[in-house]
């Protein structure tokens, strides 16, 4: 790790008053929790099938079956990066997270300004009635009741209309900040950040790819990530490919020098 880098990405947070933090998946890896698209990560077909909306409707037990074997992890903690940021939060330095992640451990590790864009694990709701179910429960039903994910609070004609999906963002669904009012809330989100962080994202996923190109010119973009990403090159970027808990590390300990 070049130490230089470390330095200039410090100098840049501890001016900052208003950081909007990006992240993805390769914070929580920290965690022990793996990735979608690596070669070590979890999908042996690709995810575009298995996390559809078709597939949630025509194999609803199998869609589940997946989604509690690798999506649902109730006993991973954060990890030193999801504290860092928590600890920047309360110190007035991040202003908001915006993750692509739906383990929750932003909000385990103590932050409270997160918009969870691709949803949550943390709970299903009725496609019909908005019947709220813990992922707990699921669990529950899933091992107990043969059509599990009916739900049995409302009634309709057809069974597929009151499905209990997971309240997670699936290809061919939409979620609240997809709508145009959840876009520009966002948008003016970074708009007005003074510095954007990007943590273990490629931003290779759209719409959450297209975020930082609204910052405003000049603002510096710090990404630590191991793999590429669209932005390497451009002007103020500032390019870090290590361990996210080990940078971070680094730039806490020197802004409390």
């Amino acid at each position: 790790m070049e130490i230089k880098h470390i330095e200039t990405c410090k100098n840049l947070i501890k001016n900052a008053e208003n950081i909007v933090v990006l992240t993805g998946a390769g914070i929580s890896t920290e965690s022990g929790i793996k990735d979608f698209r690596s070669r070590t990560g979890v999908y042996q077909i690709a995810p575009e099938y298995i996390l559809s909306l078709d597939y949630f409707y025509q194999k609803p037990r199998e869609f589940y079956q997946f989604a509690l074997d690798h999506l649902y992890h109730p006993d991973a903690v954060p990890n030193i990066g999801h504290e860092i940021l928590a600890k920047w939060e309360r110190e007035g330095k991040v202003i908001h997270i915006i993750t692509q992640n739906i383990d929750g451990l932003h909000q385990k590790a103590g932050s409270n300004n997160v918009i969870e864009f691709h949803g949550t694990m943390k709970t299903a709701s009725c496609l019909h009635c908005g019947e709220s179910y813990s992922t707990e429960e699921m669990v529950n039903r899933y091992q107990t009741i043969d059509e599990f994910y009916v739900c049995d609070q409302c009634d309709t004609s057809h069974k597929s209309e009151r499905f209990i999906k997971p309240d997670v963002v699936l290809f061919g669904d939409t979620g609240k900040w997809f709508t145009v009012e959840g876009f520009n809330t966002i948008l003016h989100m970074i708009e007005d950040a003074d510095c954007v962080l990007v943590l273990g994202t490629s931003l290779k996923v759209t719409p959450f790819s297209t975020f930082p190109q609204y910052r405003r010119q000049g603002i510096p973009l710090i990404i630590i990530n191991i793999g590429e990403t669209p932005y390497d090159t451009e002007r103020n970027t500032y390019l870090i490919q290590e361990s996210i808990g080990k940078c971070l590390s680094l730039m806490d300990e020197k802004l409390g020098n």
